[in-house]
C-alpha cells in the first residue's frame, strides 16, 4: 500500500538506505500512521488527501475536519442500510429454497429475472463508499 500511496501523490516517495529499503523520519512515520487510521476508518483516498492537507495546515478550521468525517458518517450509514436491506433480501430467498434434490431454486429464479431497473437501483452511486469498516 505504501507504494501505492507514493505513487498517487498521497505521501512523498521515502528516502532509500543503500540496501533499497525505506528510510522515514519520525514525521514520516506519523504520516504513515496516520492514512492507515484513516484507511481503518474507511475515508477513501481523496478524502485522506483532504485530511492530510487539513493535519499539515496549524491555521486550520477544525469545522472543515468535521464536515469531512460527517459526510463519511453519513456514506457509511447509508451504506449500511444498503447492506441490511441485501441480508433481509438474501434471508428471505434463502428461507424460499427447499435446498434438497430438486432443481427449483427461487434464488436463482430472482438472480434469473433482474429486471433492468433493479440491476440499475443496485449500481453503486458514483463516489461511494467502497470499503466499509464494521
Amino acid at each position: 500500500m505504501i507504494r501505492y500511496y507514493e505513487q498517487t501523490g498521497l505521501i512523498p516517495q521515502a528516502e532509500r538506505k543503500a540496501s533499497g529499503y525505506r528510510d522515514y523520519s519520525t514525521r514520516d512515520v506519523h504520516m504513515l500512521r496516520f492514512v492507515r487510521r484513516a484507511r481503518d476508518l474507511g475515508f477513501s483516498v481523496a478524502e485522506i488527501d483532504e485530511l492530510l492537507h487539513l493535519w499539515r495546515d496549524r491555521s486550520r478550521q477544525s469545522a472543515e475536519v468535521k464536515r469531512i468525517a460527517l459526510d463519511h458518517v453519513a456514506g457509511l450509514k447509508h451504506k449500511i442500510t444498503e447492506l441490511e436491506e441485501m441480508v433481509a433480501t438474501l434471508s428471505h430467498l434463502a428461507e424460499s429454497c427447499n435446498g434438497d434434490h430438486r432443481p427449483d431454486c427461487p434464488i436463482l429464479d430472482n438472480l434469473e429475472n433482474a429486471t433492468e431497473s433493479t440491476v440499475e437501483a443496485n449500481q453503486p452511486r458514483r463516489g461511494a463508499i467502497d470499503r466499509v469498516v464494521l
